[in-house]
């Protein structure tokens, strides 16, 4: 008995409308999954005259139904088509007045770089949950290192520059080379052996990961997970320059400092013969890693103010509405088939039923009837026509009697000006003026003699 009463309370503290029910549970779904990147074919591709897009998004196991609307379809650089592979970024949401569980499409790419950049940003969300790229983690850099290891092709620019720099500000500092392949299908394995390969024989005190510039699939080696979980797991001090400065890896993440380039990676690792300069250096690391601390704050701030924006913007309440006003498009259309197809069944029984019966008997009744309509029309067009003379007869009669000719007709006159000026006082005129006088018919020009004031 005690195990039945809580839950009862609870199902009377919890009864729901089904519109509430639906409006919470779309609250929560956008809310808790925000923004989610996703891949797959178009299907039901459709286009109504409102603008909006609605489809189906598909893999070989599943589809989920996706709506993007005019707003946002208008950015898209293609025309989107049945078959279709694309990357999307949609947000996870509800259709309330059918409980259908949707996708609200915000971006939309065909699939190619876009799935490298969603393996990308999966990777790095993966493995930032398990703490690999967490602060504390990192290691600080030697100040004074006994000796530098670069792990980088042995015919690359990169190695060039690194060893100038290097020479330019540490000429004593012994550099050992770990050559390896920094691009290609073999790099990957290439580069964890190298790094492996460092660490066993502990002959360095901190290791340079990297590379020259290119593009996203050139630099892919350093997005693998492999490579990632070497460097973060060597005992050595790793710092990932892959690159140019614009050019952002899973090897950045995971490393203990993250150089914009190669060149100024050697900067960062060689120490200066001046103190004042390495101090600097230092203070511009923290500094930058201060920065990107708060802009981390200030972008989550962002992003909370914006999802507590979305919950109360018109522009959401417009969207569903908008689907809303599509649906009943739909089903109106559908509603006219059917009644068209009804209509064509019910005619068609009509005229299997007149090919049972004589066609000259309903010819005639038909005739009749003709004839019936015809003069009940004719007498209905007299009847109207009588009607509107007599009301335009009338109205004729009711503007005669407010028209100023009228009032002329009964020998009053309209006096005025030769500008058009209406004369209603005797002091508006002096003597001598020459006057308009309007009558009935015609007109006088006349000029004043006398005066006489009231």
């Amino acid at each position: 008995m005690n195990h039945l009463e809580p839950a009862s309370q609870s199902r009377q503290q919890q009864i729901f409308t089904v519109t509430r029910l639906n409006s919470a549970v779309r609250m929560i779904l956008e809310q808790d999954l925000g923004l989610v990147w996703l891949t797959g074919e178009l299907s039901n591709l459709a286009m109504p005259s409102s603008g909006h897009w609605y489809f189906s998004l598909k893999d070989m196991s599943a589809q989920v139904r996706c709506a993007m609307f005019k707003g946002n379809n208008r950015r898209v650089p293609f025309r989107p088509q049945d078959g279709m592979q694309v990357l999307v970024q949609a947000r996870v949401s509800l259709y309330e007045p059918r409980g259908d569980y949707q996708l609200i499409i915000e971006s939309m790419q065909p699939a190619g770089d876009g799935m490298l950049a969603l393996r990308f940003e999966e990777l790095k969300r993966r493995l930032g949950a398990e703490g690999l790229f967490d602060e504390g983690r990192k290691r600080p850099l030697p100040r004074e290192p006994r000796a530098v290891g670069l792990v980088t092709s042995a015919t690359g620019a990169a190695l060039h520059d690194m060893l100038t720099v290097l020479e330019r500000r540490a000429p004593d500092l012994p550099v050992f080379i770990y050559p390896t392949q920094v691009q290609g299908s073999a790099a990957t394995a290439q580069i964890v052996s190298a790094i492996m390969l460092a660490n066993r024989r502990a002959e360095v005190d901190v290791l340079i990961v990297g590379r020259g510039g290119g593009s996203l699939e050139d630099l892919w080696c350093f997005n693998e997970e492999a490579v990632a979980r070497a460097i973060a797991g060597s005992a050595i001090p790793v710092v990932s320059a892959v690159g140019h400065e614009v050019d952002v890896t899973i090897s950045d993440f995971a490393a203990d400092l993250r150089a914009p380039t190669p060149s100024a990676a050697a900067e960062l690792v060689a120490p200066d013969r001046r103190t004042r300069a390495q101090r600097l250096v230092h203070l511009r690391q923290r500094l930058t890693q201060a920065m990107s601390r708060h802009q981390v704050a200030a972008r989550h701030g962002f992003v909370l103010l914006q999802k507590r924006l979305d919950h109360q913007d018109p522009k959401r309440r417009l969207e569903q509405q908008s689907q809303r006003l599509d649906e009943l498009d739909r089903r109106l259309q559908q509603y006219l088939r059917d009644r068209l197809h009804q209509g064509e069944r019910r005619l068609a029984g009509l005229v299997m039923r007149l090919q049972a019966r004589s066609p000259e008997k309903l010819l005639a009744i038909g005739k009749r009837r003709h004839q019936l309509a015809e003069e009940r029309l004719h007498a209905l067009i007299a009847k109207r026509q009588d009607l509107a003379r007599h009301r335009l007869a009338m109205l004729g009669a009711r503007l005669d009697g407010i028209s100023p000719l009228a009032t002329l007709g009964r020998g009053y006159a309209i006096v005025r000006t030769p500008s058009g000026e209406v004369i209603r006082r005797a002091s508006q005129v002096n003597e001598g003026q020459t006057l308009i006088t309007t009558l009935a018919e015609g007109a006088l020009r006349v000029r004043v003699d006398e005066v006489h004031q009231p």
